[in-house]
């Protein structure tokens, strides 16, 4: 009867998705900015804590203070690094179908080996599946591009007023945002308020500890990959060390993927500059596996690597890139309210004690 008045519930909703239109759209206009001030919170809040009670500053005052630092740095990055990447990504780019075919063209002489023969027809099917795979991709994009201009407009639209509006955001999120939980608790009953602090504090630490520690995680990493390629001499260095950071927040990938444009160069370039980048990317995953990730992350989020490869799956699938970043904590997140339910249901049902 429940499962059936739940299917009942879930078909009424499906024949009032006009009444919903208006909440689909504002969460639409503002869930960037708050997204991002929310992962900027987490990332930001510990110092301010830290500040506040150790040199006993107003909040208000440190909190601006960290502003104007950001601020200085975003003009510093515009100023400075901003054209190196973008020449750098640009020449990239521009050239990578002549490092692509060089790759191809020396794996083919090496599958051309008679020793190799066997690997040949296996190698010429996964060639033309990834040139055509590419082709319909870019295609594909062609076409959405050219026909869905109001679409491209309103998404550069809405991008820009996310980053105007969430440095507001931001700001009253960590000068505010430590007194939300107990502002919550007081719309419950008195007995339920301990309980939904309980709930929301543990929601907040696996949230700011994964966060935090993926963002630190990731800038160590495009900082190991970007001194390393400088140290071998890779042309790109900078580029393809931000490239590997930002990858790098795709759990278990991303540094593998992260790796696919530099071996493509390396390979062009010659075979002693691909040994390399191969030691150069295992010094970086001793590293960041042994030293930096257990020592920044501490205590994982307690999910089994094959709950995290399904999950990844799943979210990209339905939800694309950002669905692969955020999969992650929204499965923690759900997997902490699910527990405390389930808490609550054993207390109040009573039929899980063993009987002694």
């Amino acid at each position: 009867m429940i499962i059936l008045l739940l299917l009942l519930i879930i078909q009424v909703f499906s024949k009032v998705t006009w009444f919903f239109q208006p909440i689909s759209d504002f969460a639409d206009i503002v869930g960037l900015p708050i997204v991002l001030a929310g992962v900027l919170f987490y990332l930001f809040n510990p110092l301010i804590d830290w500040v506040e009670k150790k040199f006993r500053i107003n909040r208000v005052w440190t909190i601006s203070g960290l502003f104007v630092v950001i601020i200085l740095l975003l003009v510093w990055g515009v100023v400075a690094l901003i054209p190196v990447v973008r020449d750098q990504a640009t020449d990239f780019l521009k050239n990578w179908p002549d490092y692509w075919n060089h790759l191809v063209n020396q794996l083919e002489i090496w599958l051309n080996d008679p020793r190799m023969g066997q690997f040949q027809k296996e190698f010429d099917q996964l060639t033309k599946s990834t040139t055509s795979s590419f082709s319909k991709w870019a295609s594909s994009i062609a076409n959405h591009t050219f026909t869905s201009v109001s679409g491209v407009i309103s998404s550069v639209t809405k991008i820009i007023v996310g980053l105007i509006t969430m440095p507001f955001i931001l700001f009253y999120l960590l000068k505010d945002g430590h007194r939300l939980p107990k502002y919550l608790a007081h719309f419950l009953p008195i007995q339920k308020r301990k309980g939904f602090i309980e709930l929301l504090d543990e929601i907040n630490g696996k949230l700011s500890g994964y966060i935090r520690g993926q963002l630190i995680v990731a800038f160590c990493v495009a900082v190991m990959f970007f001194v390393g390629y400088a140290i071998i001499g890779l042309r790109f260095a900078l580029t393809l060390g931000i490239a590997a950071g930002v990858l790098n927040l795709i759990p278990y990938l991303g540094s593998f993927l992260a790796m696919v444009p530099s071996i493509v160069l390396a390979a062009f370039i010659s075979p002693w500059m691909l040994v390399k980048v191969l030691i150069v990317f295992a010094i970086e995953q001793t590293i960041e596996g042994r030293l930096i990730s257990p020592l920044i992350l501490g205590t994982n989020l307690a999910i089994h690597p094959v709950t995290i490869l399904i999950v990844l799956l799943a979210s990209g699938r339905m939800f694309g890139v950002l669905g692969v970043i955020f999969g992650i904590p929204v499965y923690a997140v759900g997997k902490v309210v699910l527990t405390h339910l389930f808490r609550w249901y054993k207390r109040q049902n009573g039929g899980y004690e063993e009987k002694t």
